[in-house]
Parts: C-alpha cells; structure tokens; sequence
C-alpha cells in the first residue's frame, strides 16, 4: 500500500522523466549540499541508462540545476547551462561505466574554490527517489528525506558514544550510521542520518565535545513547492 501521495503520484518536476529529471535533479541537490555548496567546477559521470539518453531525457539540466541548489520543479530547471555558466560554474558530462551499479547513477567529482575534493555518488531508484551510496570512497546509504549529521573528530575513544548520547536525550533515532577512520592523520569522519530534526542548539553542542573539529547538519532535501506552482 502506498505510503504517502508521493508514491501514488510521483514528485511534481520538470521534464519527461521522473528518474530522469526530478531524481536526477534531487542527487544533484545533494552533491550540492554534500560538498558544501562551494562548486567551483564538477565532473559528472554517468552510468547506465544515464549515459545513454542523458541529453534526450534532459538528466544532464536536471543533474546541473541541483548543483546550483535547484528544486525539480523549478521552471529555471531547463536554463541550467546557462545559470551555471553565468555563475561561472565548470562542468563535464562523461558517459562512463561505474560497475555493477544502478542503471541510473552518476557520480560527481567536485572541486570547491579553494581546491578540495569531493567524490558523490548517487542513484536514481524510480518515482523521483534517490540514494547516495558512497561519499569520498565511502560507502553509505542515504536518501534525501532525512536530515544528515556530518562530524569531523579525533580518532580517540568516547567521542562516538559522546554523540549518540546527546542523540538519545533529544530522543533522535539514528536511522544508519557510517565512519571512515584514518589511521594516519586520527582522525575520523561519521556520517549518521537521523529520524527528526534536532534541537536548534544541537550542533552547538556537538562541536563542544573534546576533539570534535568540525559539525554539519543536512536538512532533508525536500522542498515546499511554491502555491502558485
């Protein structure tokens, strides 16, 4: 049984496809917010079915028009080239074979401003849904419709169990969780999509526990559409 109007409708969206375009403009959408929202030029390889009627389908619009923090149904969505080159923003469609992977995934290579690297890789799953599957090389699964806790700490016993304790007393379910540890540097980065939202004081007091260096908080990606839509 379907479990909300969604699934019974599909996203409203632009274009032909709803794996086409509205998921594609969703994975996007959360390159764009993944990476930090600072895309200075991005390489995106398409797999699958994406690689081969990407520009038929419009996905290579879609996919930009999330980069440039774009919502499916924004009408701006078929003006994506020119925004992004407007914006001066470099990119690069390239058909490519990723493996034993979901006919619609791309992976993003994006370069932020100053330099850094970020590697996202996402599919398209049907009706405009979506998961990222990997983040830098590592492997995750996250959906979109559920805020993302990012941390950057130290490598050092506690601080894990420091932050799911703050999650237990806001009383926030951890739907999965992902940390990448290096052994060279000690340092680690988890990755935990919740349940709810958090407090608004939440990540404030996530940064304040000893060896934590950095906090994001991800608010899911979908967005109200607008009521003269």
């Amino acid at each position: 049984m379907p479990s909300s109007v969604f699934d019974i409708m599909g996203p409203v969206m632009i274009g032909p496809s709803s794996s086409h375009t509205a998921g594609a403009a969703r994975l996007g959408k959360m390159a764009y917010k993944l990476s930090g929202g600072d895309i200075s030029k991005v390489d995106i390889y398409l797999h699958g079915s994406f690689a081969a009627t990407y520009r038929g389908h419009g996905t290579d619009k879609a996919l930009l028009a999330g980069l440039l923090n774009l919502p499916p149904w924004d009408e701006k969505l078929r003006d994506s080239f020119r925004l992004a080159d407007e914006k001066g923003l470099k990119y690069t469609f390239i058909p490519t074979d990723l493996g034993n992977a979901h006919p619609n995934t791309v992976k993003f290579v994006i370069e932020s401003s100053t330099g850094d690297i970020s590697e996202i890789t996402g599919s398209s799953i049907g009706g405009g849904q979506v998961v990222i599957s990997e983040i830098d090389g590592l492997e995750v699964h996250f959906s979109g419709e559920r805020p993302i806790l990012i941390t950057k700490h130290q490598d050092t016993p506690g601080i894990i169990s420091a932050i799911t304790t703050l999650l237990y007393e806001a009383r926030i379910n951890i739907g999965n969780m992902t940390v990448s540890r290096s052994r060279q540097d000690k340092l680690a980065n988890m990755y935990i999509e919740i349940d709810s939202l958090c407090p608004e004081n939440f990540t404030a007091r996530v940064l304040e526990i000893p060896g934590m260096m950095r906090v994001k908080l991800l608010l899911p990606i979908e967005e109200r559409m607008p009521a003269h839509f």
